[in-house]
């Protein structure tokens, strides 16, 4: 069934999977996470093709053209070597995005394999876990970001690491919450008794009652490794220069607030567009599939 037959069709009609994508493009806001999604990586991916000035990626340097305001020959103006603002976060989104697949591709396998283990085997294997977990979540995010990144050589891979080393326990304990509720259910004890392997059940059984929450958990937390990213390359302790990255624009153009003031103000409003469009979708797939996080 097409999404314009579902828009038509009778609520009553509709399967679970039509229901659930009515109500998220009948979202408006959804729809628009999704469009600033989609620009975002369409960004990083041409951003050698679209960038007005590709070149200024780089080390270049053009003094006669520094400091000039926002204007149709450089849209988001240029900074204080004479670089263009606008190539320059184009290209800084592809860091943003190289850091959100990073992150996110270690930390939530992570935290979804402990919480797993946690909540299905409990005893001593849950209370190991969960205790290694709440000691991390009692460490102040960004604190421990900033002490990591402080021992090891500031760049993107050890940013990641960085950011990775704290963000699977909030993953550790959504899962092993939403396993604790589902263990004692009767389809899983049905496996048990039909001698199905401990492998089986966690991950045939179990982990598909997870994926909902794992996905819009996962979308969320998008938008804030960018902000965590963006913190530390600010502080100095993320990418370094030349390389564009959001954080370090805004930190470079903070020097010459208030004169000069798109120098911060247009890679912070890029920073607030991305973690925006984030939040705006996975707030969308919160709706649609009915979870709570």
């Amino acid at each position: 069934m097409s999404a314009a037959n579902d828009a038509l069709a009778p609520a009553g009609e509709l399967t679970n999977f039509a229901r659930a994508r009515r109500r998220f493009f009948g979202n408006p806001a959804a729809v628009i996470g999704v469009v600033i999604v989609v620009s975002l990586i369409f960004a990083a991916l041409l951003a050698p093709y679209i960038a007005p000035y590709p070149q200024h990626a780089g080390s270049f340097v053009d003094f006669r053209s520094r400091h000039q305001a926002p204007s149709l020959l450089h849209l988001m103006g240029t900074d204080n070597v004479g670089r263009d603002m606008f190539s320059r976060v184009l290209f800084g989104y592809r860091v943003s995005l190289l850091l959100v697949v990073g992150v996110l591709g270690v930390a939530v396998p992570l935290g979804v394999l402990l919480g797993l283990l946690a909540g299905y085997f409990g005893g001593i294997v849950e209370t190991a876990i969960m205790w290694l977990t709440n000691v991390m979540l009692a460490v102040p995010p960004l604190v421990m970001a900033l002490a990591i990144s402080a021992v090891l050589t500031p760049d993107l891979i050890h940013s990641m690491i960085a950011i990775t080393a704290l963000w699977w326990t909030w993953h550790c304990r959504l899962v092993y919450r939403v396993v604790k509720s589902v263990v004692a259910e009767d389809f899983v004890e049905a496996a048990r008794v039909a001698g199905a392997s401990h492998l089986h059940i966690l991950f045939r059984e179990i982990l598909p009652n997870c994926t909902a929450a794992i996905s819009v958990k996962t979308t969320l937390d998008a938008g804030f490794v960018i902000l965590f990213g963006a913190s530390l390359s600010f502080l100095g302790l993320g990418v370094q220069p030349p390389t564009p990255d959001l954080g370090t624009m805004v930190s470079a153009g903070a020097q010459f607030l208030p004169e000069m003031w798109w120098e911060a103000v247009m890679p912070g409003l890029a920073v607030l567009y991305a973690i925006l469009g984030f939040n705006l979708l996975g707030d969308g797939l919160r709706d649609m599939l009915d979870v709570e996080i």
